[in-house]
Order: C-alpha cells, then structure tokens, then sequence
C-alpha cells in the first residue's frame, strides 16, 4: 500500500504497472527523471497518458506542437500538463534536467491531445474556515470527469499546508486511486492513512489506496505536502466526486 521507491539505473521510479506492480489501481505510474539534452518519447497502441512536469525545463511536443514548460518545483504552483490517448506520439525535450510522472490506462477511444497549463487550471483553496483551519489544502484538478469524460483517468494535484489535514474526513470510493508525494523540504514529512493502517508519507514516496479504503493525510508542522492525485474509473462507474463517509463516525464533519 505504501512505498518509498529509488530511481533505477534508467532514471525511473516506477510506482504501478498494469497487470503487475500494484496490479489492482489498473494504472501505470512511473517518475522519470531526463537530464539535460535528453528526449523521452511514448505512443501507446491500447492506453491513454498523461504526463505532468514535476520540475524542470521542457518542451512538450506532439502532432507538429511544441510548447516550452519551467517549473522550479511542484510548490511553484505552476502546473504544466499533457494528455493524449492511444496512437498519439509525443516527445518530452529537457531543456534543464526535469522530472515529470507518467500516469496510464487502458481506453478504446481516441480523442484530441489537451494541453494544461496555468491558464486553464483553476487552483482551488479549501477548508480555511472550516474546523478551526486545520483543514487548509489548495486543490488544482487537471481533468476529471467533468472537463474529460471521454478519459478514463483523473488527475490533480493537493498542496496540504504545514500542520494541516486534507483529504478529509477519512473517506472512501470504489475507484482506485494512487497519491505520490513531494515536501518543500527534503526532511518534510507526513502521515498517510489507509483503513487502519498510518504510513509515514516522505519526498519521493507514495501510496495505493484500494477500492472501498477510508483515507486521509496530515503534513507534520512546518513542511507543506504536495501530492499528485490519480484515479482509474471504474468501467460503467466513474469517480464523479463521489467521496463517502462513514455515517455513525465522520459525517457529521461535513457539516460543520
């Protein structure tokens, strides 16, 4: 459920694979780190990808587009996005050494690329007033099934400031879902928990949350926590913000 995984010698952190590695979020998930002067190229024949700069200086290029992305780190708050599905070729181009993470499923249709960029992506800043602010997360949502719904992903990401909870109350969801993890110090640190299970959420690590698990996260005081937010549809049952709370414990949360 909770992993700290190292770059391997081709500069990949791998997270999932399908029908392999964390079989059941039925993504793909990998971190790639590019050096300066490299290429990366995909084109899929059965799966949708999505690739979202972590930090770095790029070019992103598909079907005769280029568009140039910088990014200091995630905390920037710049977020820079692309999305094609199967047979659609594209090339990441490292200006500066970058990294970026891939994010992958299986979907029959073919549709448009879609580029996101700080122009098209709202952040959103939630929970302020809410339990006496120990709530406070800024929320970004790159496509979901509102804006995508011809995707069988979702992709966002959360900035969950220092102290604080998000992802909250504890909830849960038939969908798989998959969180990667950056602190704006390497020595930052949090707690991640899945059902009764508390891991301890460092740079670089993440975790599988299974169908049907109550999760939440807190970042310890004086680091703010970043993470990527990733969904796999279900077939015939989309996550469309369909969050569910335990009745007799949590609910009332919601109201408050």
């Amino acid at each position: 459920m909770f992993e700290y995984p190292s770059f391997d010698e081709n500069n990949v952190r791998l997270l999932c694979k399908m029908n392999e590695k964390n079989a059941d979020m039925n993504m793909t998930i990998f971190v790639k780190r590019i050096l300066k002067g490299e290429t990366f190229s995909l084109c899929e024949k059965e799966n949708e990808t999505a690739a979202l700069l972590l930090s770095g200086h790029i070019n992103f290029i598909w079907n005769g587009e280029k568009r140039e992305c910088k990014r200091k780190d995630p905390f920037e708050r710049k977020p820079y996005a692309l999305h094609v599905s199967r047979n659609t070729a594209f090339t990441v181009e490292a200006l500066e050494d970058s990294e970026f993470i891939i994010q992958q499923t299986d979907n029959e249709k073919e549709f448009e690329p879609h580029f996101y960029d700080p122009e098209n992506c709202l952040y959103q800043e939630f929970g302020l007033g809410q339990w006496g602010g120990a709530g406070h997360r800024i929320v970004s949502t790159m496509f979901d099934y509102d804006n995508a719904p011809y995707s069988n992903l979702v992709l966002g990401e959360v900035f969950t400031q220092p102290g604080k909870w998000s992802s909250y109350p504890p909830h849960h969801h038939p969908q798989p879902e998959v969180y990667y993890y950056c602190f704006d110090k390497p020595q930052g640190f949090g707690a991640c928990y899945i059902g009764e299970d508390v891991f301890k959420s460092k740079d670089g690590s993440f975790c599988c949350i299974p169908s049907g698990k109550d999760h939440q996260q807190a970042a310890a005081p004086g680091y703010e926590m970043y993470y990527v937010w990733m969904i796999r549809h279900i077939d015939g049952d989309p996550w469309f913000k369909t969050t569910r709370f335990v009745p007799d414990e949590h609910m009332w949360l919601t109201e408050c």
